[in-house]
């Protein structure tokens, strides 16, 4: 895939963009595969920055919000809870996730089955685990768990063409009217939010409304 396919879905592909810092994004990762299997839909996974993202729309993390950042983690917990799901904060909030996201695009173009593992391993490390998976050393351990090769792993970190592929897909996500963590696009129809998995499965139920 070239720049110029960035964000671009296969017929019928539902994408799913998400930041690794989002525990919300990490809450859907769990359940959104499931539902999409219901209608015979593949996922596009498609890691991004909200930071980068937060500076065109003037929005900030929702744990720094005043007043709203302490609801939103206890909305978290309870919503993990619901799903019976873990999740443990990292100790860094919210925290980088470029080497992920850069890792992920590399290793989907060659395996996006492999991709999909080492989403949710890292989802898992962070969340599951409250693993800091910052750097790229983090990055290439959680992804030689899920079998991928760490020698190139770590050689196409430091590729340029690798590093302008995602800022490429975080251009084309934003074009996309792409502004939070988790983001849903079925059949151009957008949904934010790990609370809109049942409009997103109603949605592929009836095709819309």
């Amino acid at each position: 895939m070239s720049d110029s396919d960035a964000s671009t879905p296969s017929d019928g592909a539902i994408d799913f963009y998400f930041d690794f810092s989002s525990p919300y994004g990490y809450l859907a990762a769990h359940k959104f595969d499931d539902i999409a299997r219901l209608y015979d839909r593949t996922v596009v996974w498609r890691p991004i920055l909200l930071g980068v993202i937060f500076k065109t729309t003037g929005a900030q993390p929702l744990l720094d919000i005043p007043i709203k950042g302490p609801y939103t983690r206890r909305d978290m917990e309870r919503t993990a809870r619901f799903l019976g799901m873990p999740l443990v904060f990292p100790e860094v909030m919210p925290f980088p996730s470029i080497a992920a996201a850069r890792a992920v695009y590399w290793v989907q173009d060659r395996d996006p089955e492999q991709a999909r593992r080492l989403c949710l391993n890292l989802y898992d490390r962070a969340f599951a685990h409250g693993a800091d998976i910052r750097d790229a050393a983090a990055v290439v351990d959680a992804a030689g768990e899920v079998g991928i090769d760490t020698a190139a792993l770590s050689a196409a970190l430091q590729d340029p063409a690798v590093k302008e592929r995602l800022k490429a897909e975080n251009d084309a996500a934003m074009a996309a009217g792409v502004c939070g963590s988790p983001f849903f696009v079925v059949d151009g129809e957008p949904f934010w939010g790990a609370d809109r998995l049942d409009h997103v499965e109603r949605w592929l139920a009836t095709g819309g409304w």
